[in-house]
């Protein structure tokens, strides 16, 4: 048997904040990147990804990449395996008991490093400082980018805005389940112009002279960047193509992260319809006549997950709290709706979860057809496309303020 889901409310892997701070997260990001996404010289833009349990073996669905960091211009480098990639977040943040390089510390200018606190949906948290690295994958790289560290042993003592929650830390690759998460959402940066400004800025970043840790204002360029738009070429988006798997599930399934969109012959849009979004990545899905405003697309959910177990008319399972387990399988059509007026119908399957995790032995990774409720009240009542979406699909996923093919310009997705 799998264990019980990590992240088991509203936003799982979703940017790993709170409802509030992914609307903010949007707002006001930095121009686009002066590089053009389609010009310079061509390089290798696809690395591969696999679904497996993880480097814990306690992972469903986790999404994962080698990630290779270094020291910022030099050739002291690290390749980090088993990296969680995350469409629903922004930023690489790495476990600092994987990493052996001695990388710069973000600071202002009384050099005092600069933290930041994730929360969880689930009340956990990870703190760390903010260091910078250069980033590489495939042929592409990225230079002097602000990263997180993970600490389960933090410089400074964890503010109590970070514990808020009362859940656990999740400073391991135990409790992580991954060496780190690999944030390639539809934003630029993790927070934007939200923590730009003292009047707005959350619960995210602070600074600690003395020991004394306080949120704090952070400059769009010191925020952690997602990696894609940073690229010299092929930085407008990504698409993510994952090959079809039983409905049982598989132990495994390898697919391709692929750089840019439009920008090589390997990434073009197709026939794929753009579903263009708000300012927190969200568009409106409609299921028996009610639509839901705040859906959303995620590796970084190891589910399907929407309403609820009464609304649906199936029972949630008894062992797994938060998962579907119908008496046999349930097939959905919804329709999907883009700002910009695309709509498409969408089906998708949700089986036993129980039934699930005891095929094959127990050893199963992957499934296309796993799924859970996302709540009760109507705040919490959405559809948030995980892992399970992604099988058999290329999907792309269009980063704010980038221009891609046919005049679209980020965020969205297209599929």
């Amino acid at each position: 048997m799998k264990p019980p889901k990590k992240w088991p409310s509203k936003f799982p892997l979703h940017i790993l904040l709170s409802a509030a701070l992914l609307a903010l997260a949007g707002c006001g990001g930095s121009s686009s990147n002066s590089s053009s996404s389609t010009g310079g010289t061509q390089v290798n833009n696809t690395q591969p990804l696999e679904v497996n349990l993880g480097p814990a073996n306690n992972t469903t669905n986790g999404l994962f990449t080698d990630v290779t960091i270094c020291v910022p211009g030099t050739g002291t480098c690290q390749t980090i395996p088993n990296v969680l990639v995350d469409t629903g977040s922004e930023g690489l943040r790495l476990v600092s008991s994987e990493v052996t390089l001695s990388l710069p510390a973000i600071t202002d200018n009384s050099s005092n490093g600069l933290q930041e606190c994730i929360n969880f949906a689930d009340g956990s948290y990870v703190w760390g400082p903010v260091v910078s690295a250069d980033i590489q994958m495939a042929g592409e790289k990225a230079s002097s980018v602000p990263i997180q560290m993970i600490s389960a042993s933090p410089p400074y003592p964890v503010p109590s805005q970070c514990t808020s929650g009362g859940g656990p830390d999740a400073n391991t690759v135990a409790q992580l389940g991954a060496n780190g998460i690999l944030g390639i959402g539809n934003f630029q940066q993790d927070c934007g112009s939200a923590c730009t400004s003292s009047s707005t800025a959350p619960s995210l970043y602070y600074l600690c002279p003395n020991s004394v840790c306080q949120v704090t204002t952070v400059p769009l360029t010191d925020q952690l960047q997602n990696p894609v738009w940073t690229f010299p070429q092929d930085n407008n988006g990504v698409l993510i193509s994952m090959p079809s798997i039983p409905a049982d599930g598989a132990q495994t399934a390898s697919g391709s992260l692929i750089f840019g969109i439009g920008t090589q012959s390997d990434n073009g849009l197709g026939s794929a319809q753009v579903y263009t979004t708000d300012i927190s990545g969200n568009f409106q899905t409609t299921y028996n006549g009610i639509s839901y405003s705040q859906s959303y697309i995620d590796t970084g959910s190891d589910s399907i997950y929407f309403l609820d177990a009464s609304t649906l008319g199936i029972p949630d399972c008894s062992d797994y709290t938060g998962w579907y387990c119908p008496g046999s399988t349930v097939n959905y059509t919804v329709t999907n709706s883009g700002l910009n007026g695309t709509t498409g119908p969408v089906s998708f399957s949700i089986a036993n979860a129980d039934a699930l995790f005891n095929a094959n032995g127990g050893t199963n990774a992957a499934f296309n057809d796993l799924g859970g409720d996302s709540g009760t009240s109507p705040s919490t009542d959405y559809f948030d496309f995980g892992m399970p979406f992604f099988y058999g699909r290329n999907v792309f996923v269009g980063i704010e303020n980038e221009p891609g093919p046919n005049g679209v310009v980020g965020p969205y997705w297209a599929y």
